[in-house]
């Protein structure tokens, strides 16, 4: 019997979660005795729509059986979808809704189907975390993911629903990664504006983005800002153990969302669809969780 073949599509190498994905997804091909190719598609949706089709449009014996992927831009690549389940091969979206898959999953017998982190769950975490820390309120320094993507919309709603309203935000942009977070926090603080501004809290939706504004806080040349600035609580998401997790044990972040990689499960439900034909759920959804737990944080000294 051939072994199965999967395709997996991350949106960057520059990213510790993509990282953490690609390494989940090593191990399930492992555990599954299953062939694995990953790509990376340097955070262009042109890029990894164009490398996507090249595998459906490969030759048979060449096709992945399944292709599960992370996408860049604000869609999910529905005609590459449609042009995958036609040709047999199954599809799985990760970390993103894709209003195309009800329809897809009812005309084709290819498995269909996303894995995704609950967004708006994490804000909300991130929103209790910040009220943990901040509880008379105060201003948030909120880094954000790109504004056409789903995940930082949806992790930006819930933050706004579980904060407390004295707490304010000044939100900028960035694209997932430490260098985006840097040059945006080193834009922002050439304003006028940042100079007024009483900041008491930095969040990031992600760790790395959490990481590249410290570092943009250590560039500033005066000595009592740069202290101020990095005295600060620092929040992410991600909660990875070599990374995330580590930066709280070592201070250099004050919290984090753990958020499980969710290549490995999507495998999984594509093994037992294709090998054993067992119908999978249209949507499955994995838990995140506060590190440390939010009644441990407290208010900074």
């Amino acid at each position: 019997m051939a072994k199965i073949k999967f395709l997996v599509s991350l949106t960057t190498n520059d990213n510790d979660y993509q990282l953490e994905q690609a390494y989940a997804a090593e191990q399930a091909a492992r555990n599954f005795g299953a062939d694995l190719q990953i790509l990376y598609a340097d955070n262009d949706a042109i890029n990894q729509s164009t490398q996507i089709l090249k595998a459906i449009q490969a030759a048979p014996d060449e096709r992945p059986d399944g292709i599960i992927f992370e996408p860049v831009g604000g869609t999910s690549l529905p005609q590459v979808a449609r042009a995958a389940v036609n040709a047999g091969i199954g599809w799985a979206v990760l970390n993103r809704e894709a209003n195309y898959i009800s329809e897809l999953r009812r005309t084709n017998k290819a498995p269909i189907f996303c894995v995704s982190s609950d967004h708006v769950e994490i804000g909300r975490i991130q929103g209790r975390q910040c009220a943990a820390l901040l509880p008379a309120g105060g201003t948030v320094l909120y880094i954000q993911g790109p504004s056409e993507n789903s995940a930082a919309k949806e992790r930006t709603a819930g933050m706004q629903e579980a904060k407390p309203a004295n707490i304010h935000l000044i939100m900028l942009k960035g694209q997932w990664t430490e260098e985006s977070s840097q040059r945006a926090v080193r834009s922002w603080l050439k304003l006028l504006t940042s100079q007024k501004a009483r900041v008491d809290l930095v969040a990031a939706q992600d760790d790395s983005m959490a990481i590249g504004a410290r570092k943009a806080f250590q560039e500033m040349l005066s000595e009592t800002e740069r202290e101020r600035w990095l005295s600060l609580p620092f929040l992410g998401c991600d909660g990875l153990p070599k990374t995330g997790q580590a930066w709280v044990r070592t201070g250099v972040l004050t919290a984090t969302v753990y958020i499980p990689p969710n290549t490995g499960q999507a495998i999984g439900m594509l093994v037992d669809a294709l090998q054993n034909g067992k119908s999978q759920p249209e949507r499955a959804l994995t838990e995140a969780v506060s590190i440390p737990p939010i009644p441990k944080l407290r208010p900074p000294k």
